[in-house]
Parts: structure tokens; sequence; C-alpha cells
């Protein structure tokens, strides 16, 4: 009886110390591009904010995508809706621009390990390249939230934070 509790056991102390060095990245080598994921990739090409003006949202700043999905509960007039519209489209020409470099980077970054062709100086090269990429794309999305100070007033610009859930700034 001893036994066969051994035996049982043993199989399933055999799968957990399978599981127990499973990576949280397992299945990623599947990815196209290793670094990053469809919905990143997407993300990326299209322009979207992925959370890199957080520190001007959260402190009480509002961006030109939100403003213009609540442009009537902020009651904008039309000159302001133009104004915000042109901030969002010149921001999104931006950041798409970046977003195609930084995926085009991760592509040849992935594509040079996996060919097994990086050296130190190639993948200095591409971090430093991304590293300015990433900056742009995420300045294109700081300034954007700057841009909107003068065109939104005082009030407009509490409602919007009190319509995002933003209590210290609502």
């Amino acid at each position: 009886m001893l036994l066969t509790a051994c035996l049982l056991l043993t199989p399933d102390r055999a799968v957990a110390q399978d599981h127990e060095h499973v990576s949280p990245y397992a299945g990623d080598e599947a990815r196209d591009i290793k670094a990053l994921s469809a919905e990143e990739i997407e993300g990326l090409l299209e322009g979207r904010g992925m959370t890199l003006a957080l520190p001007a949202e959260l402190n009480g700043l509002p961006g030109p995508k939100h403003v213009l999905e609540m442009k009537s509960e902020l009651n904008l007039t039309s000159d302001q809706e133009r104004m915000v519209q042109t901030v969002f489209d010149a921001m999104i020409a931006t950041a798409r621009e970046q977003g195609a470099h930084i995926v085009e980077l991760e592509r040849r970054l992935d594509r040079e390990f996996a060919d097994r062709t990086i050296t130190e100086d190639t993948l200095d090269e591409i971090l430093a390249a991304l590293a300015v990429h990433r900056a742009s794309l995420r300045a294109s999305h700081l300034k954007a939230h700057l841009k909107l100070l003068p065109i939104l007033t005082d009030e407009q610009r509490m409602h919007y934070n009190r319509l995002r859930g933003y209590a210290a700034h609502g």
C-alpha cells in the first residue's frame, strides 16, 4: 500500500517540478517579434498612447483623444474642437512614424539574435536607436497633453478629470 502511494505521488511531483521553472514568457518564443505582443505591435503602428502619457493624464492634464471623445460633456466650442483635433492629428502622425521605427528596430534586434549575427556594437546601435524613437514617441503623447493647456478652460479640465474618475483633480 505504501509503495502504491509513493508511485502515485511520484508523477505529480515530477509534473510540479517541471512547472516550477516554467518561464512567464513561455509561448512568447512563437511571436513574430519576441519582445512585442501582437497588441503592442498594433498599438505602436496605430499611434496609441499605451500609458505613455500617464504623468500628464494622472496629474490633471487631459489628452486629446479623450477630450475629443468627451467633447459634448466638456462643452467644447467648435474652435476648441478644431484645435484639439489638430493637436490629436499631429500627435498620431508622429506616434505612428515613431511606432513603425520601433517595430522595425525590434524586428531587426530579434532577427539578429535569431540568426546569431548580433555583435555588441550592433546591439548598442539598435538599442540607442530604440531609445531615441521610444523617447520621441513618448514625447509626442506628453506634448499633446501640454498643448491642450491653453485650449481648455480650468473648468473643462476639472470636469474632464471628474469624468475620468481622477478624484485628486476633480
